[in-house]
């Protein structure tokens, strides 16, 4: 894949995410369904990784990068992370004074649902790709239910599911 059309790509999904994993949709449907370039599982390894990094959500694009085009991609990869930052600004001070307008505030629930609704629809077909047996099922039960029933950091289901897994392989 050309580096120019991959750091546009990766770019248009950082500008799309709204502080979170919303720009998965963007991203799975670009290179995992149009170009072909990456696989589920590899989207997957890349948002884990980006999850037990310290930083940002987004640093999984340097993981994509890296899958696609090795360190030339992973560097393509840091720059669409970095680039909404320099836009950030400027956008926050014509936004902020307009921030506690209704039709403003109405704009802000609208895209957070259908952020929502993006992030639901991207998680699905992951999930099949991913969830291949019964004991694959039984990690991902028992790490969300990890995660909506306590307040503990991200990186202890990670290693929860490692351990879990190592155990799986180590027992069959």
């Amino acid at each position: 894949m050309n580096l120019a059309l991959l750091y546009l790509l990766l770019t248009k999904a950082m500008v799309s995410s709204f502080s979170g994993p919303t720009s998965l949709p963007v991203v799975r449907h670009d290179l995992v369904e149009v170009y072909a370039v990456l696989t589920d599982q590899q989207l997957e390894v890349a948002v884990a990784a980006g999850r037990v990094t310290p930083g940002p959500f987004g640093l999984y694009l340097v993981s994509l990068g890296y899958f696609v085009d090795g360190v030339p991609g992973a560097c393509v990869g840091l720059l669409a992370l970095i680039t909404p930052a320099f836009f950030i600004i400027p956008m926050l001070q014509y936004l902020g004074k307009r921030v506690n307008h209704p039709r403003v505030r109405s704009a802000i629930r609208t895209i957070t649902l259908a952020a929502a609704g993006l992030l639901l629809s991207t998680s699905v077909p992951m999930a099949r790709a991913s969830l291949t047996g019964v004991a694959p099922v039984a990690i991902a039960v028992a790490t969300s239910g990890f995660l909506i029933l306590t307040r503990l950091p991200t990186y202890w289901v990670v290693i929860g599911g490692a351990a879990a897994g190592i155990l799986g392989n180590i027992l069959s």
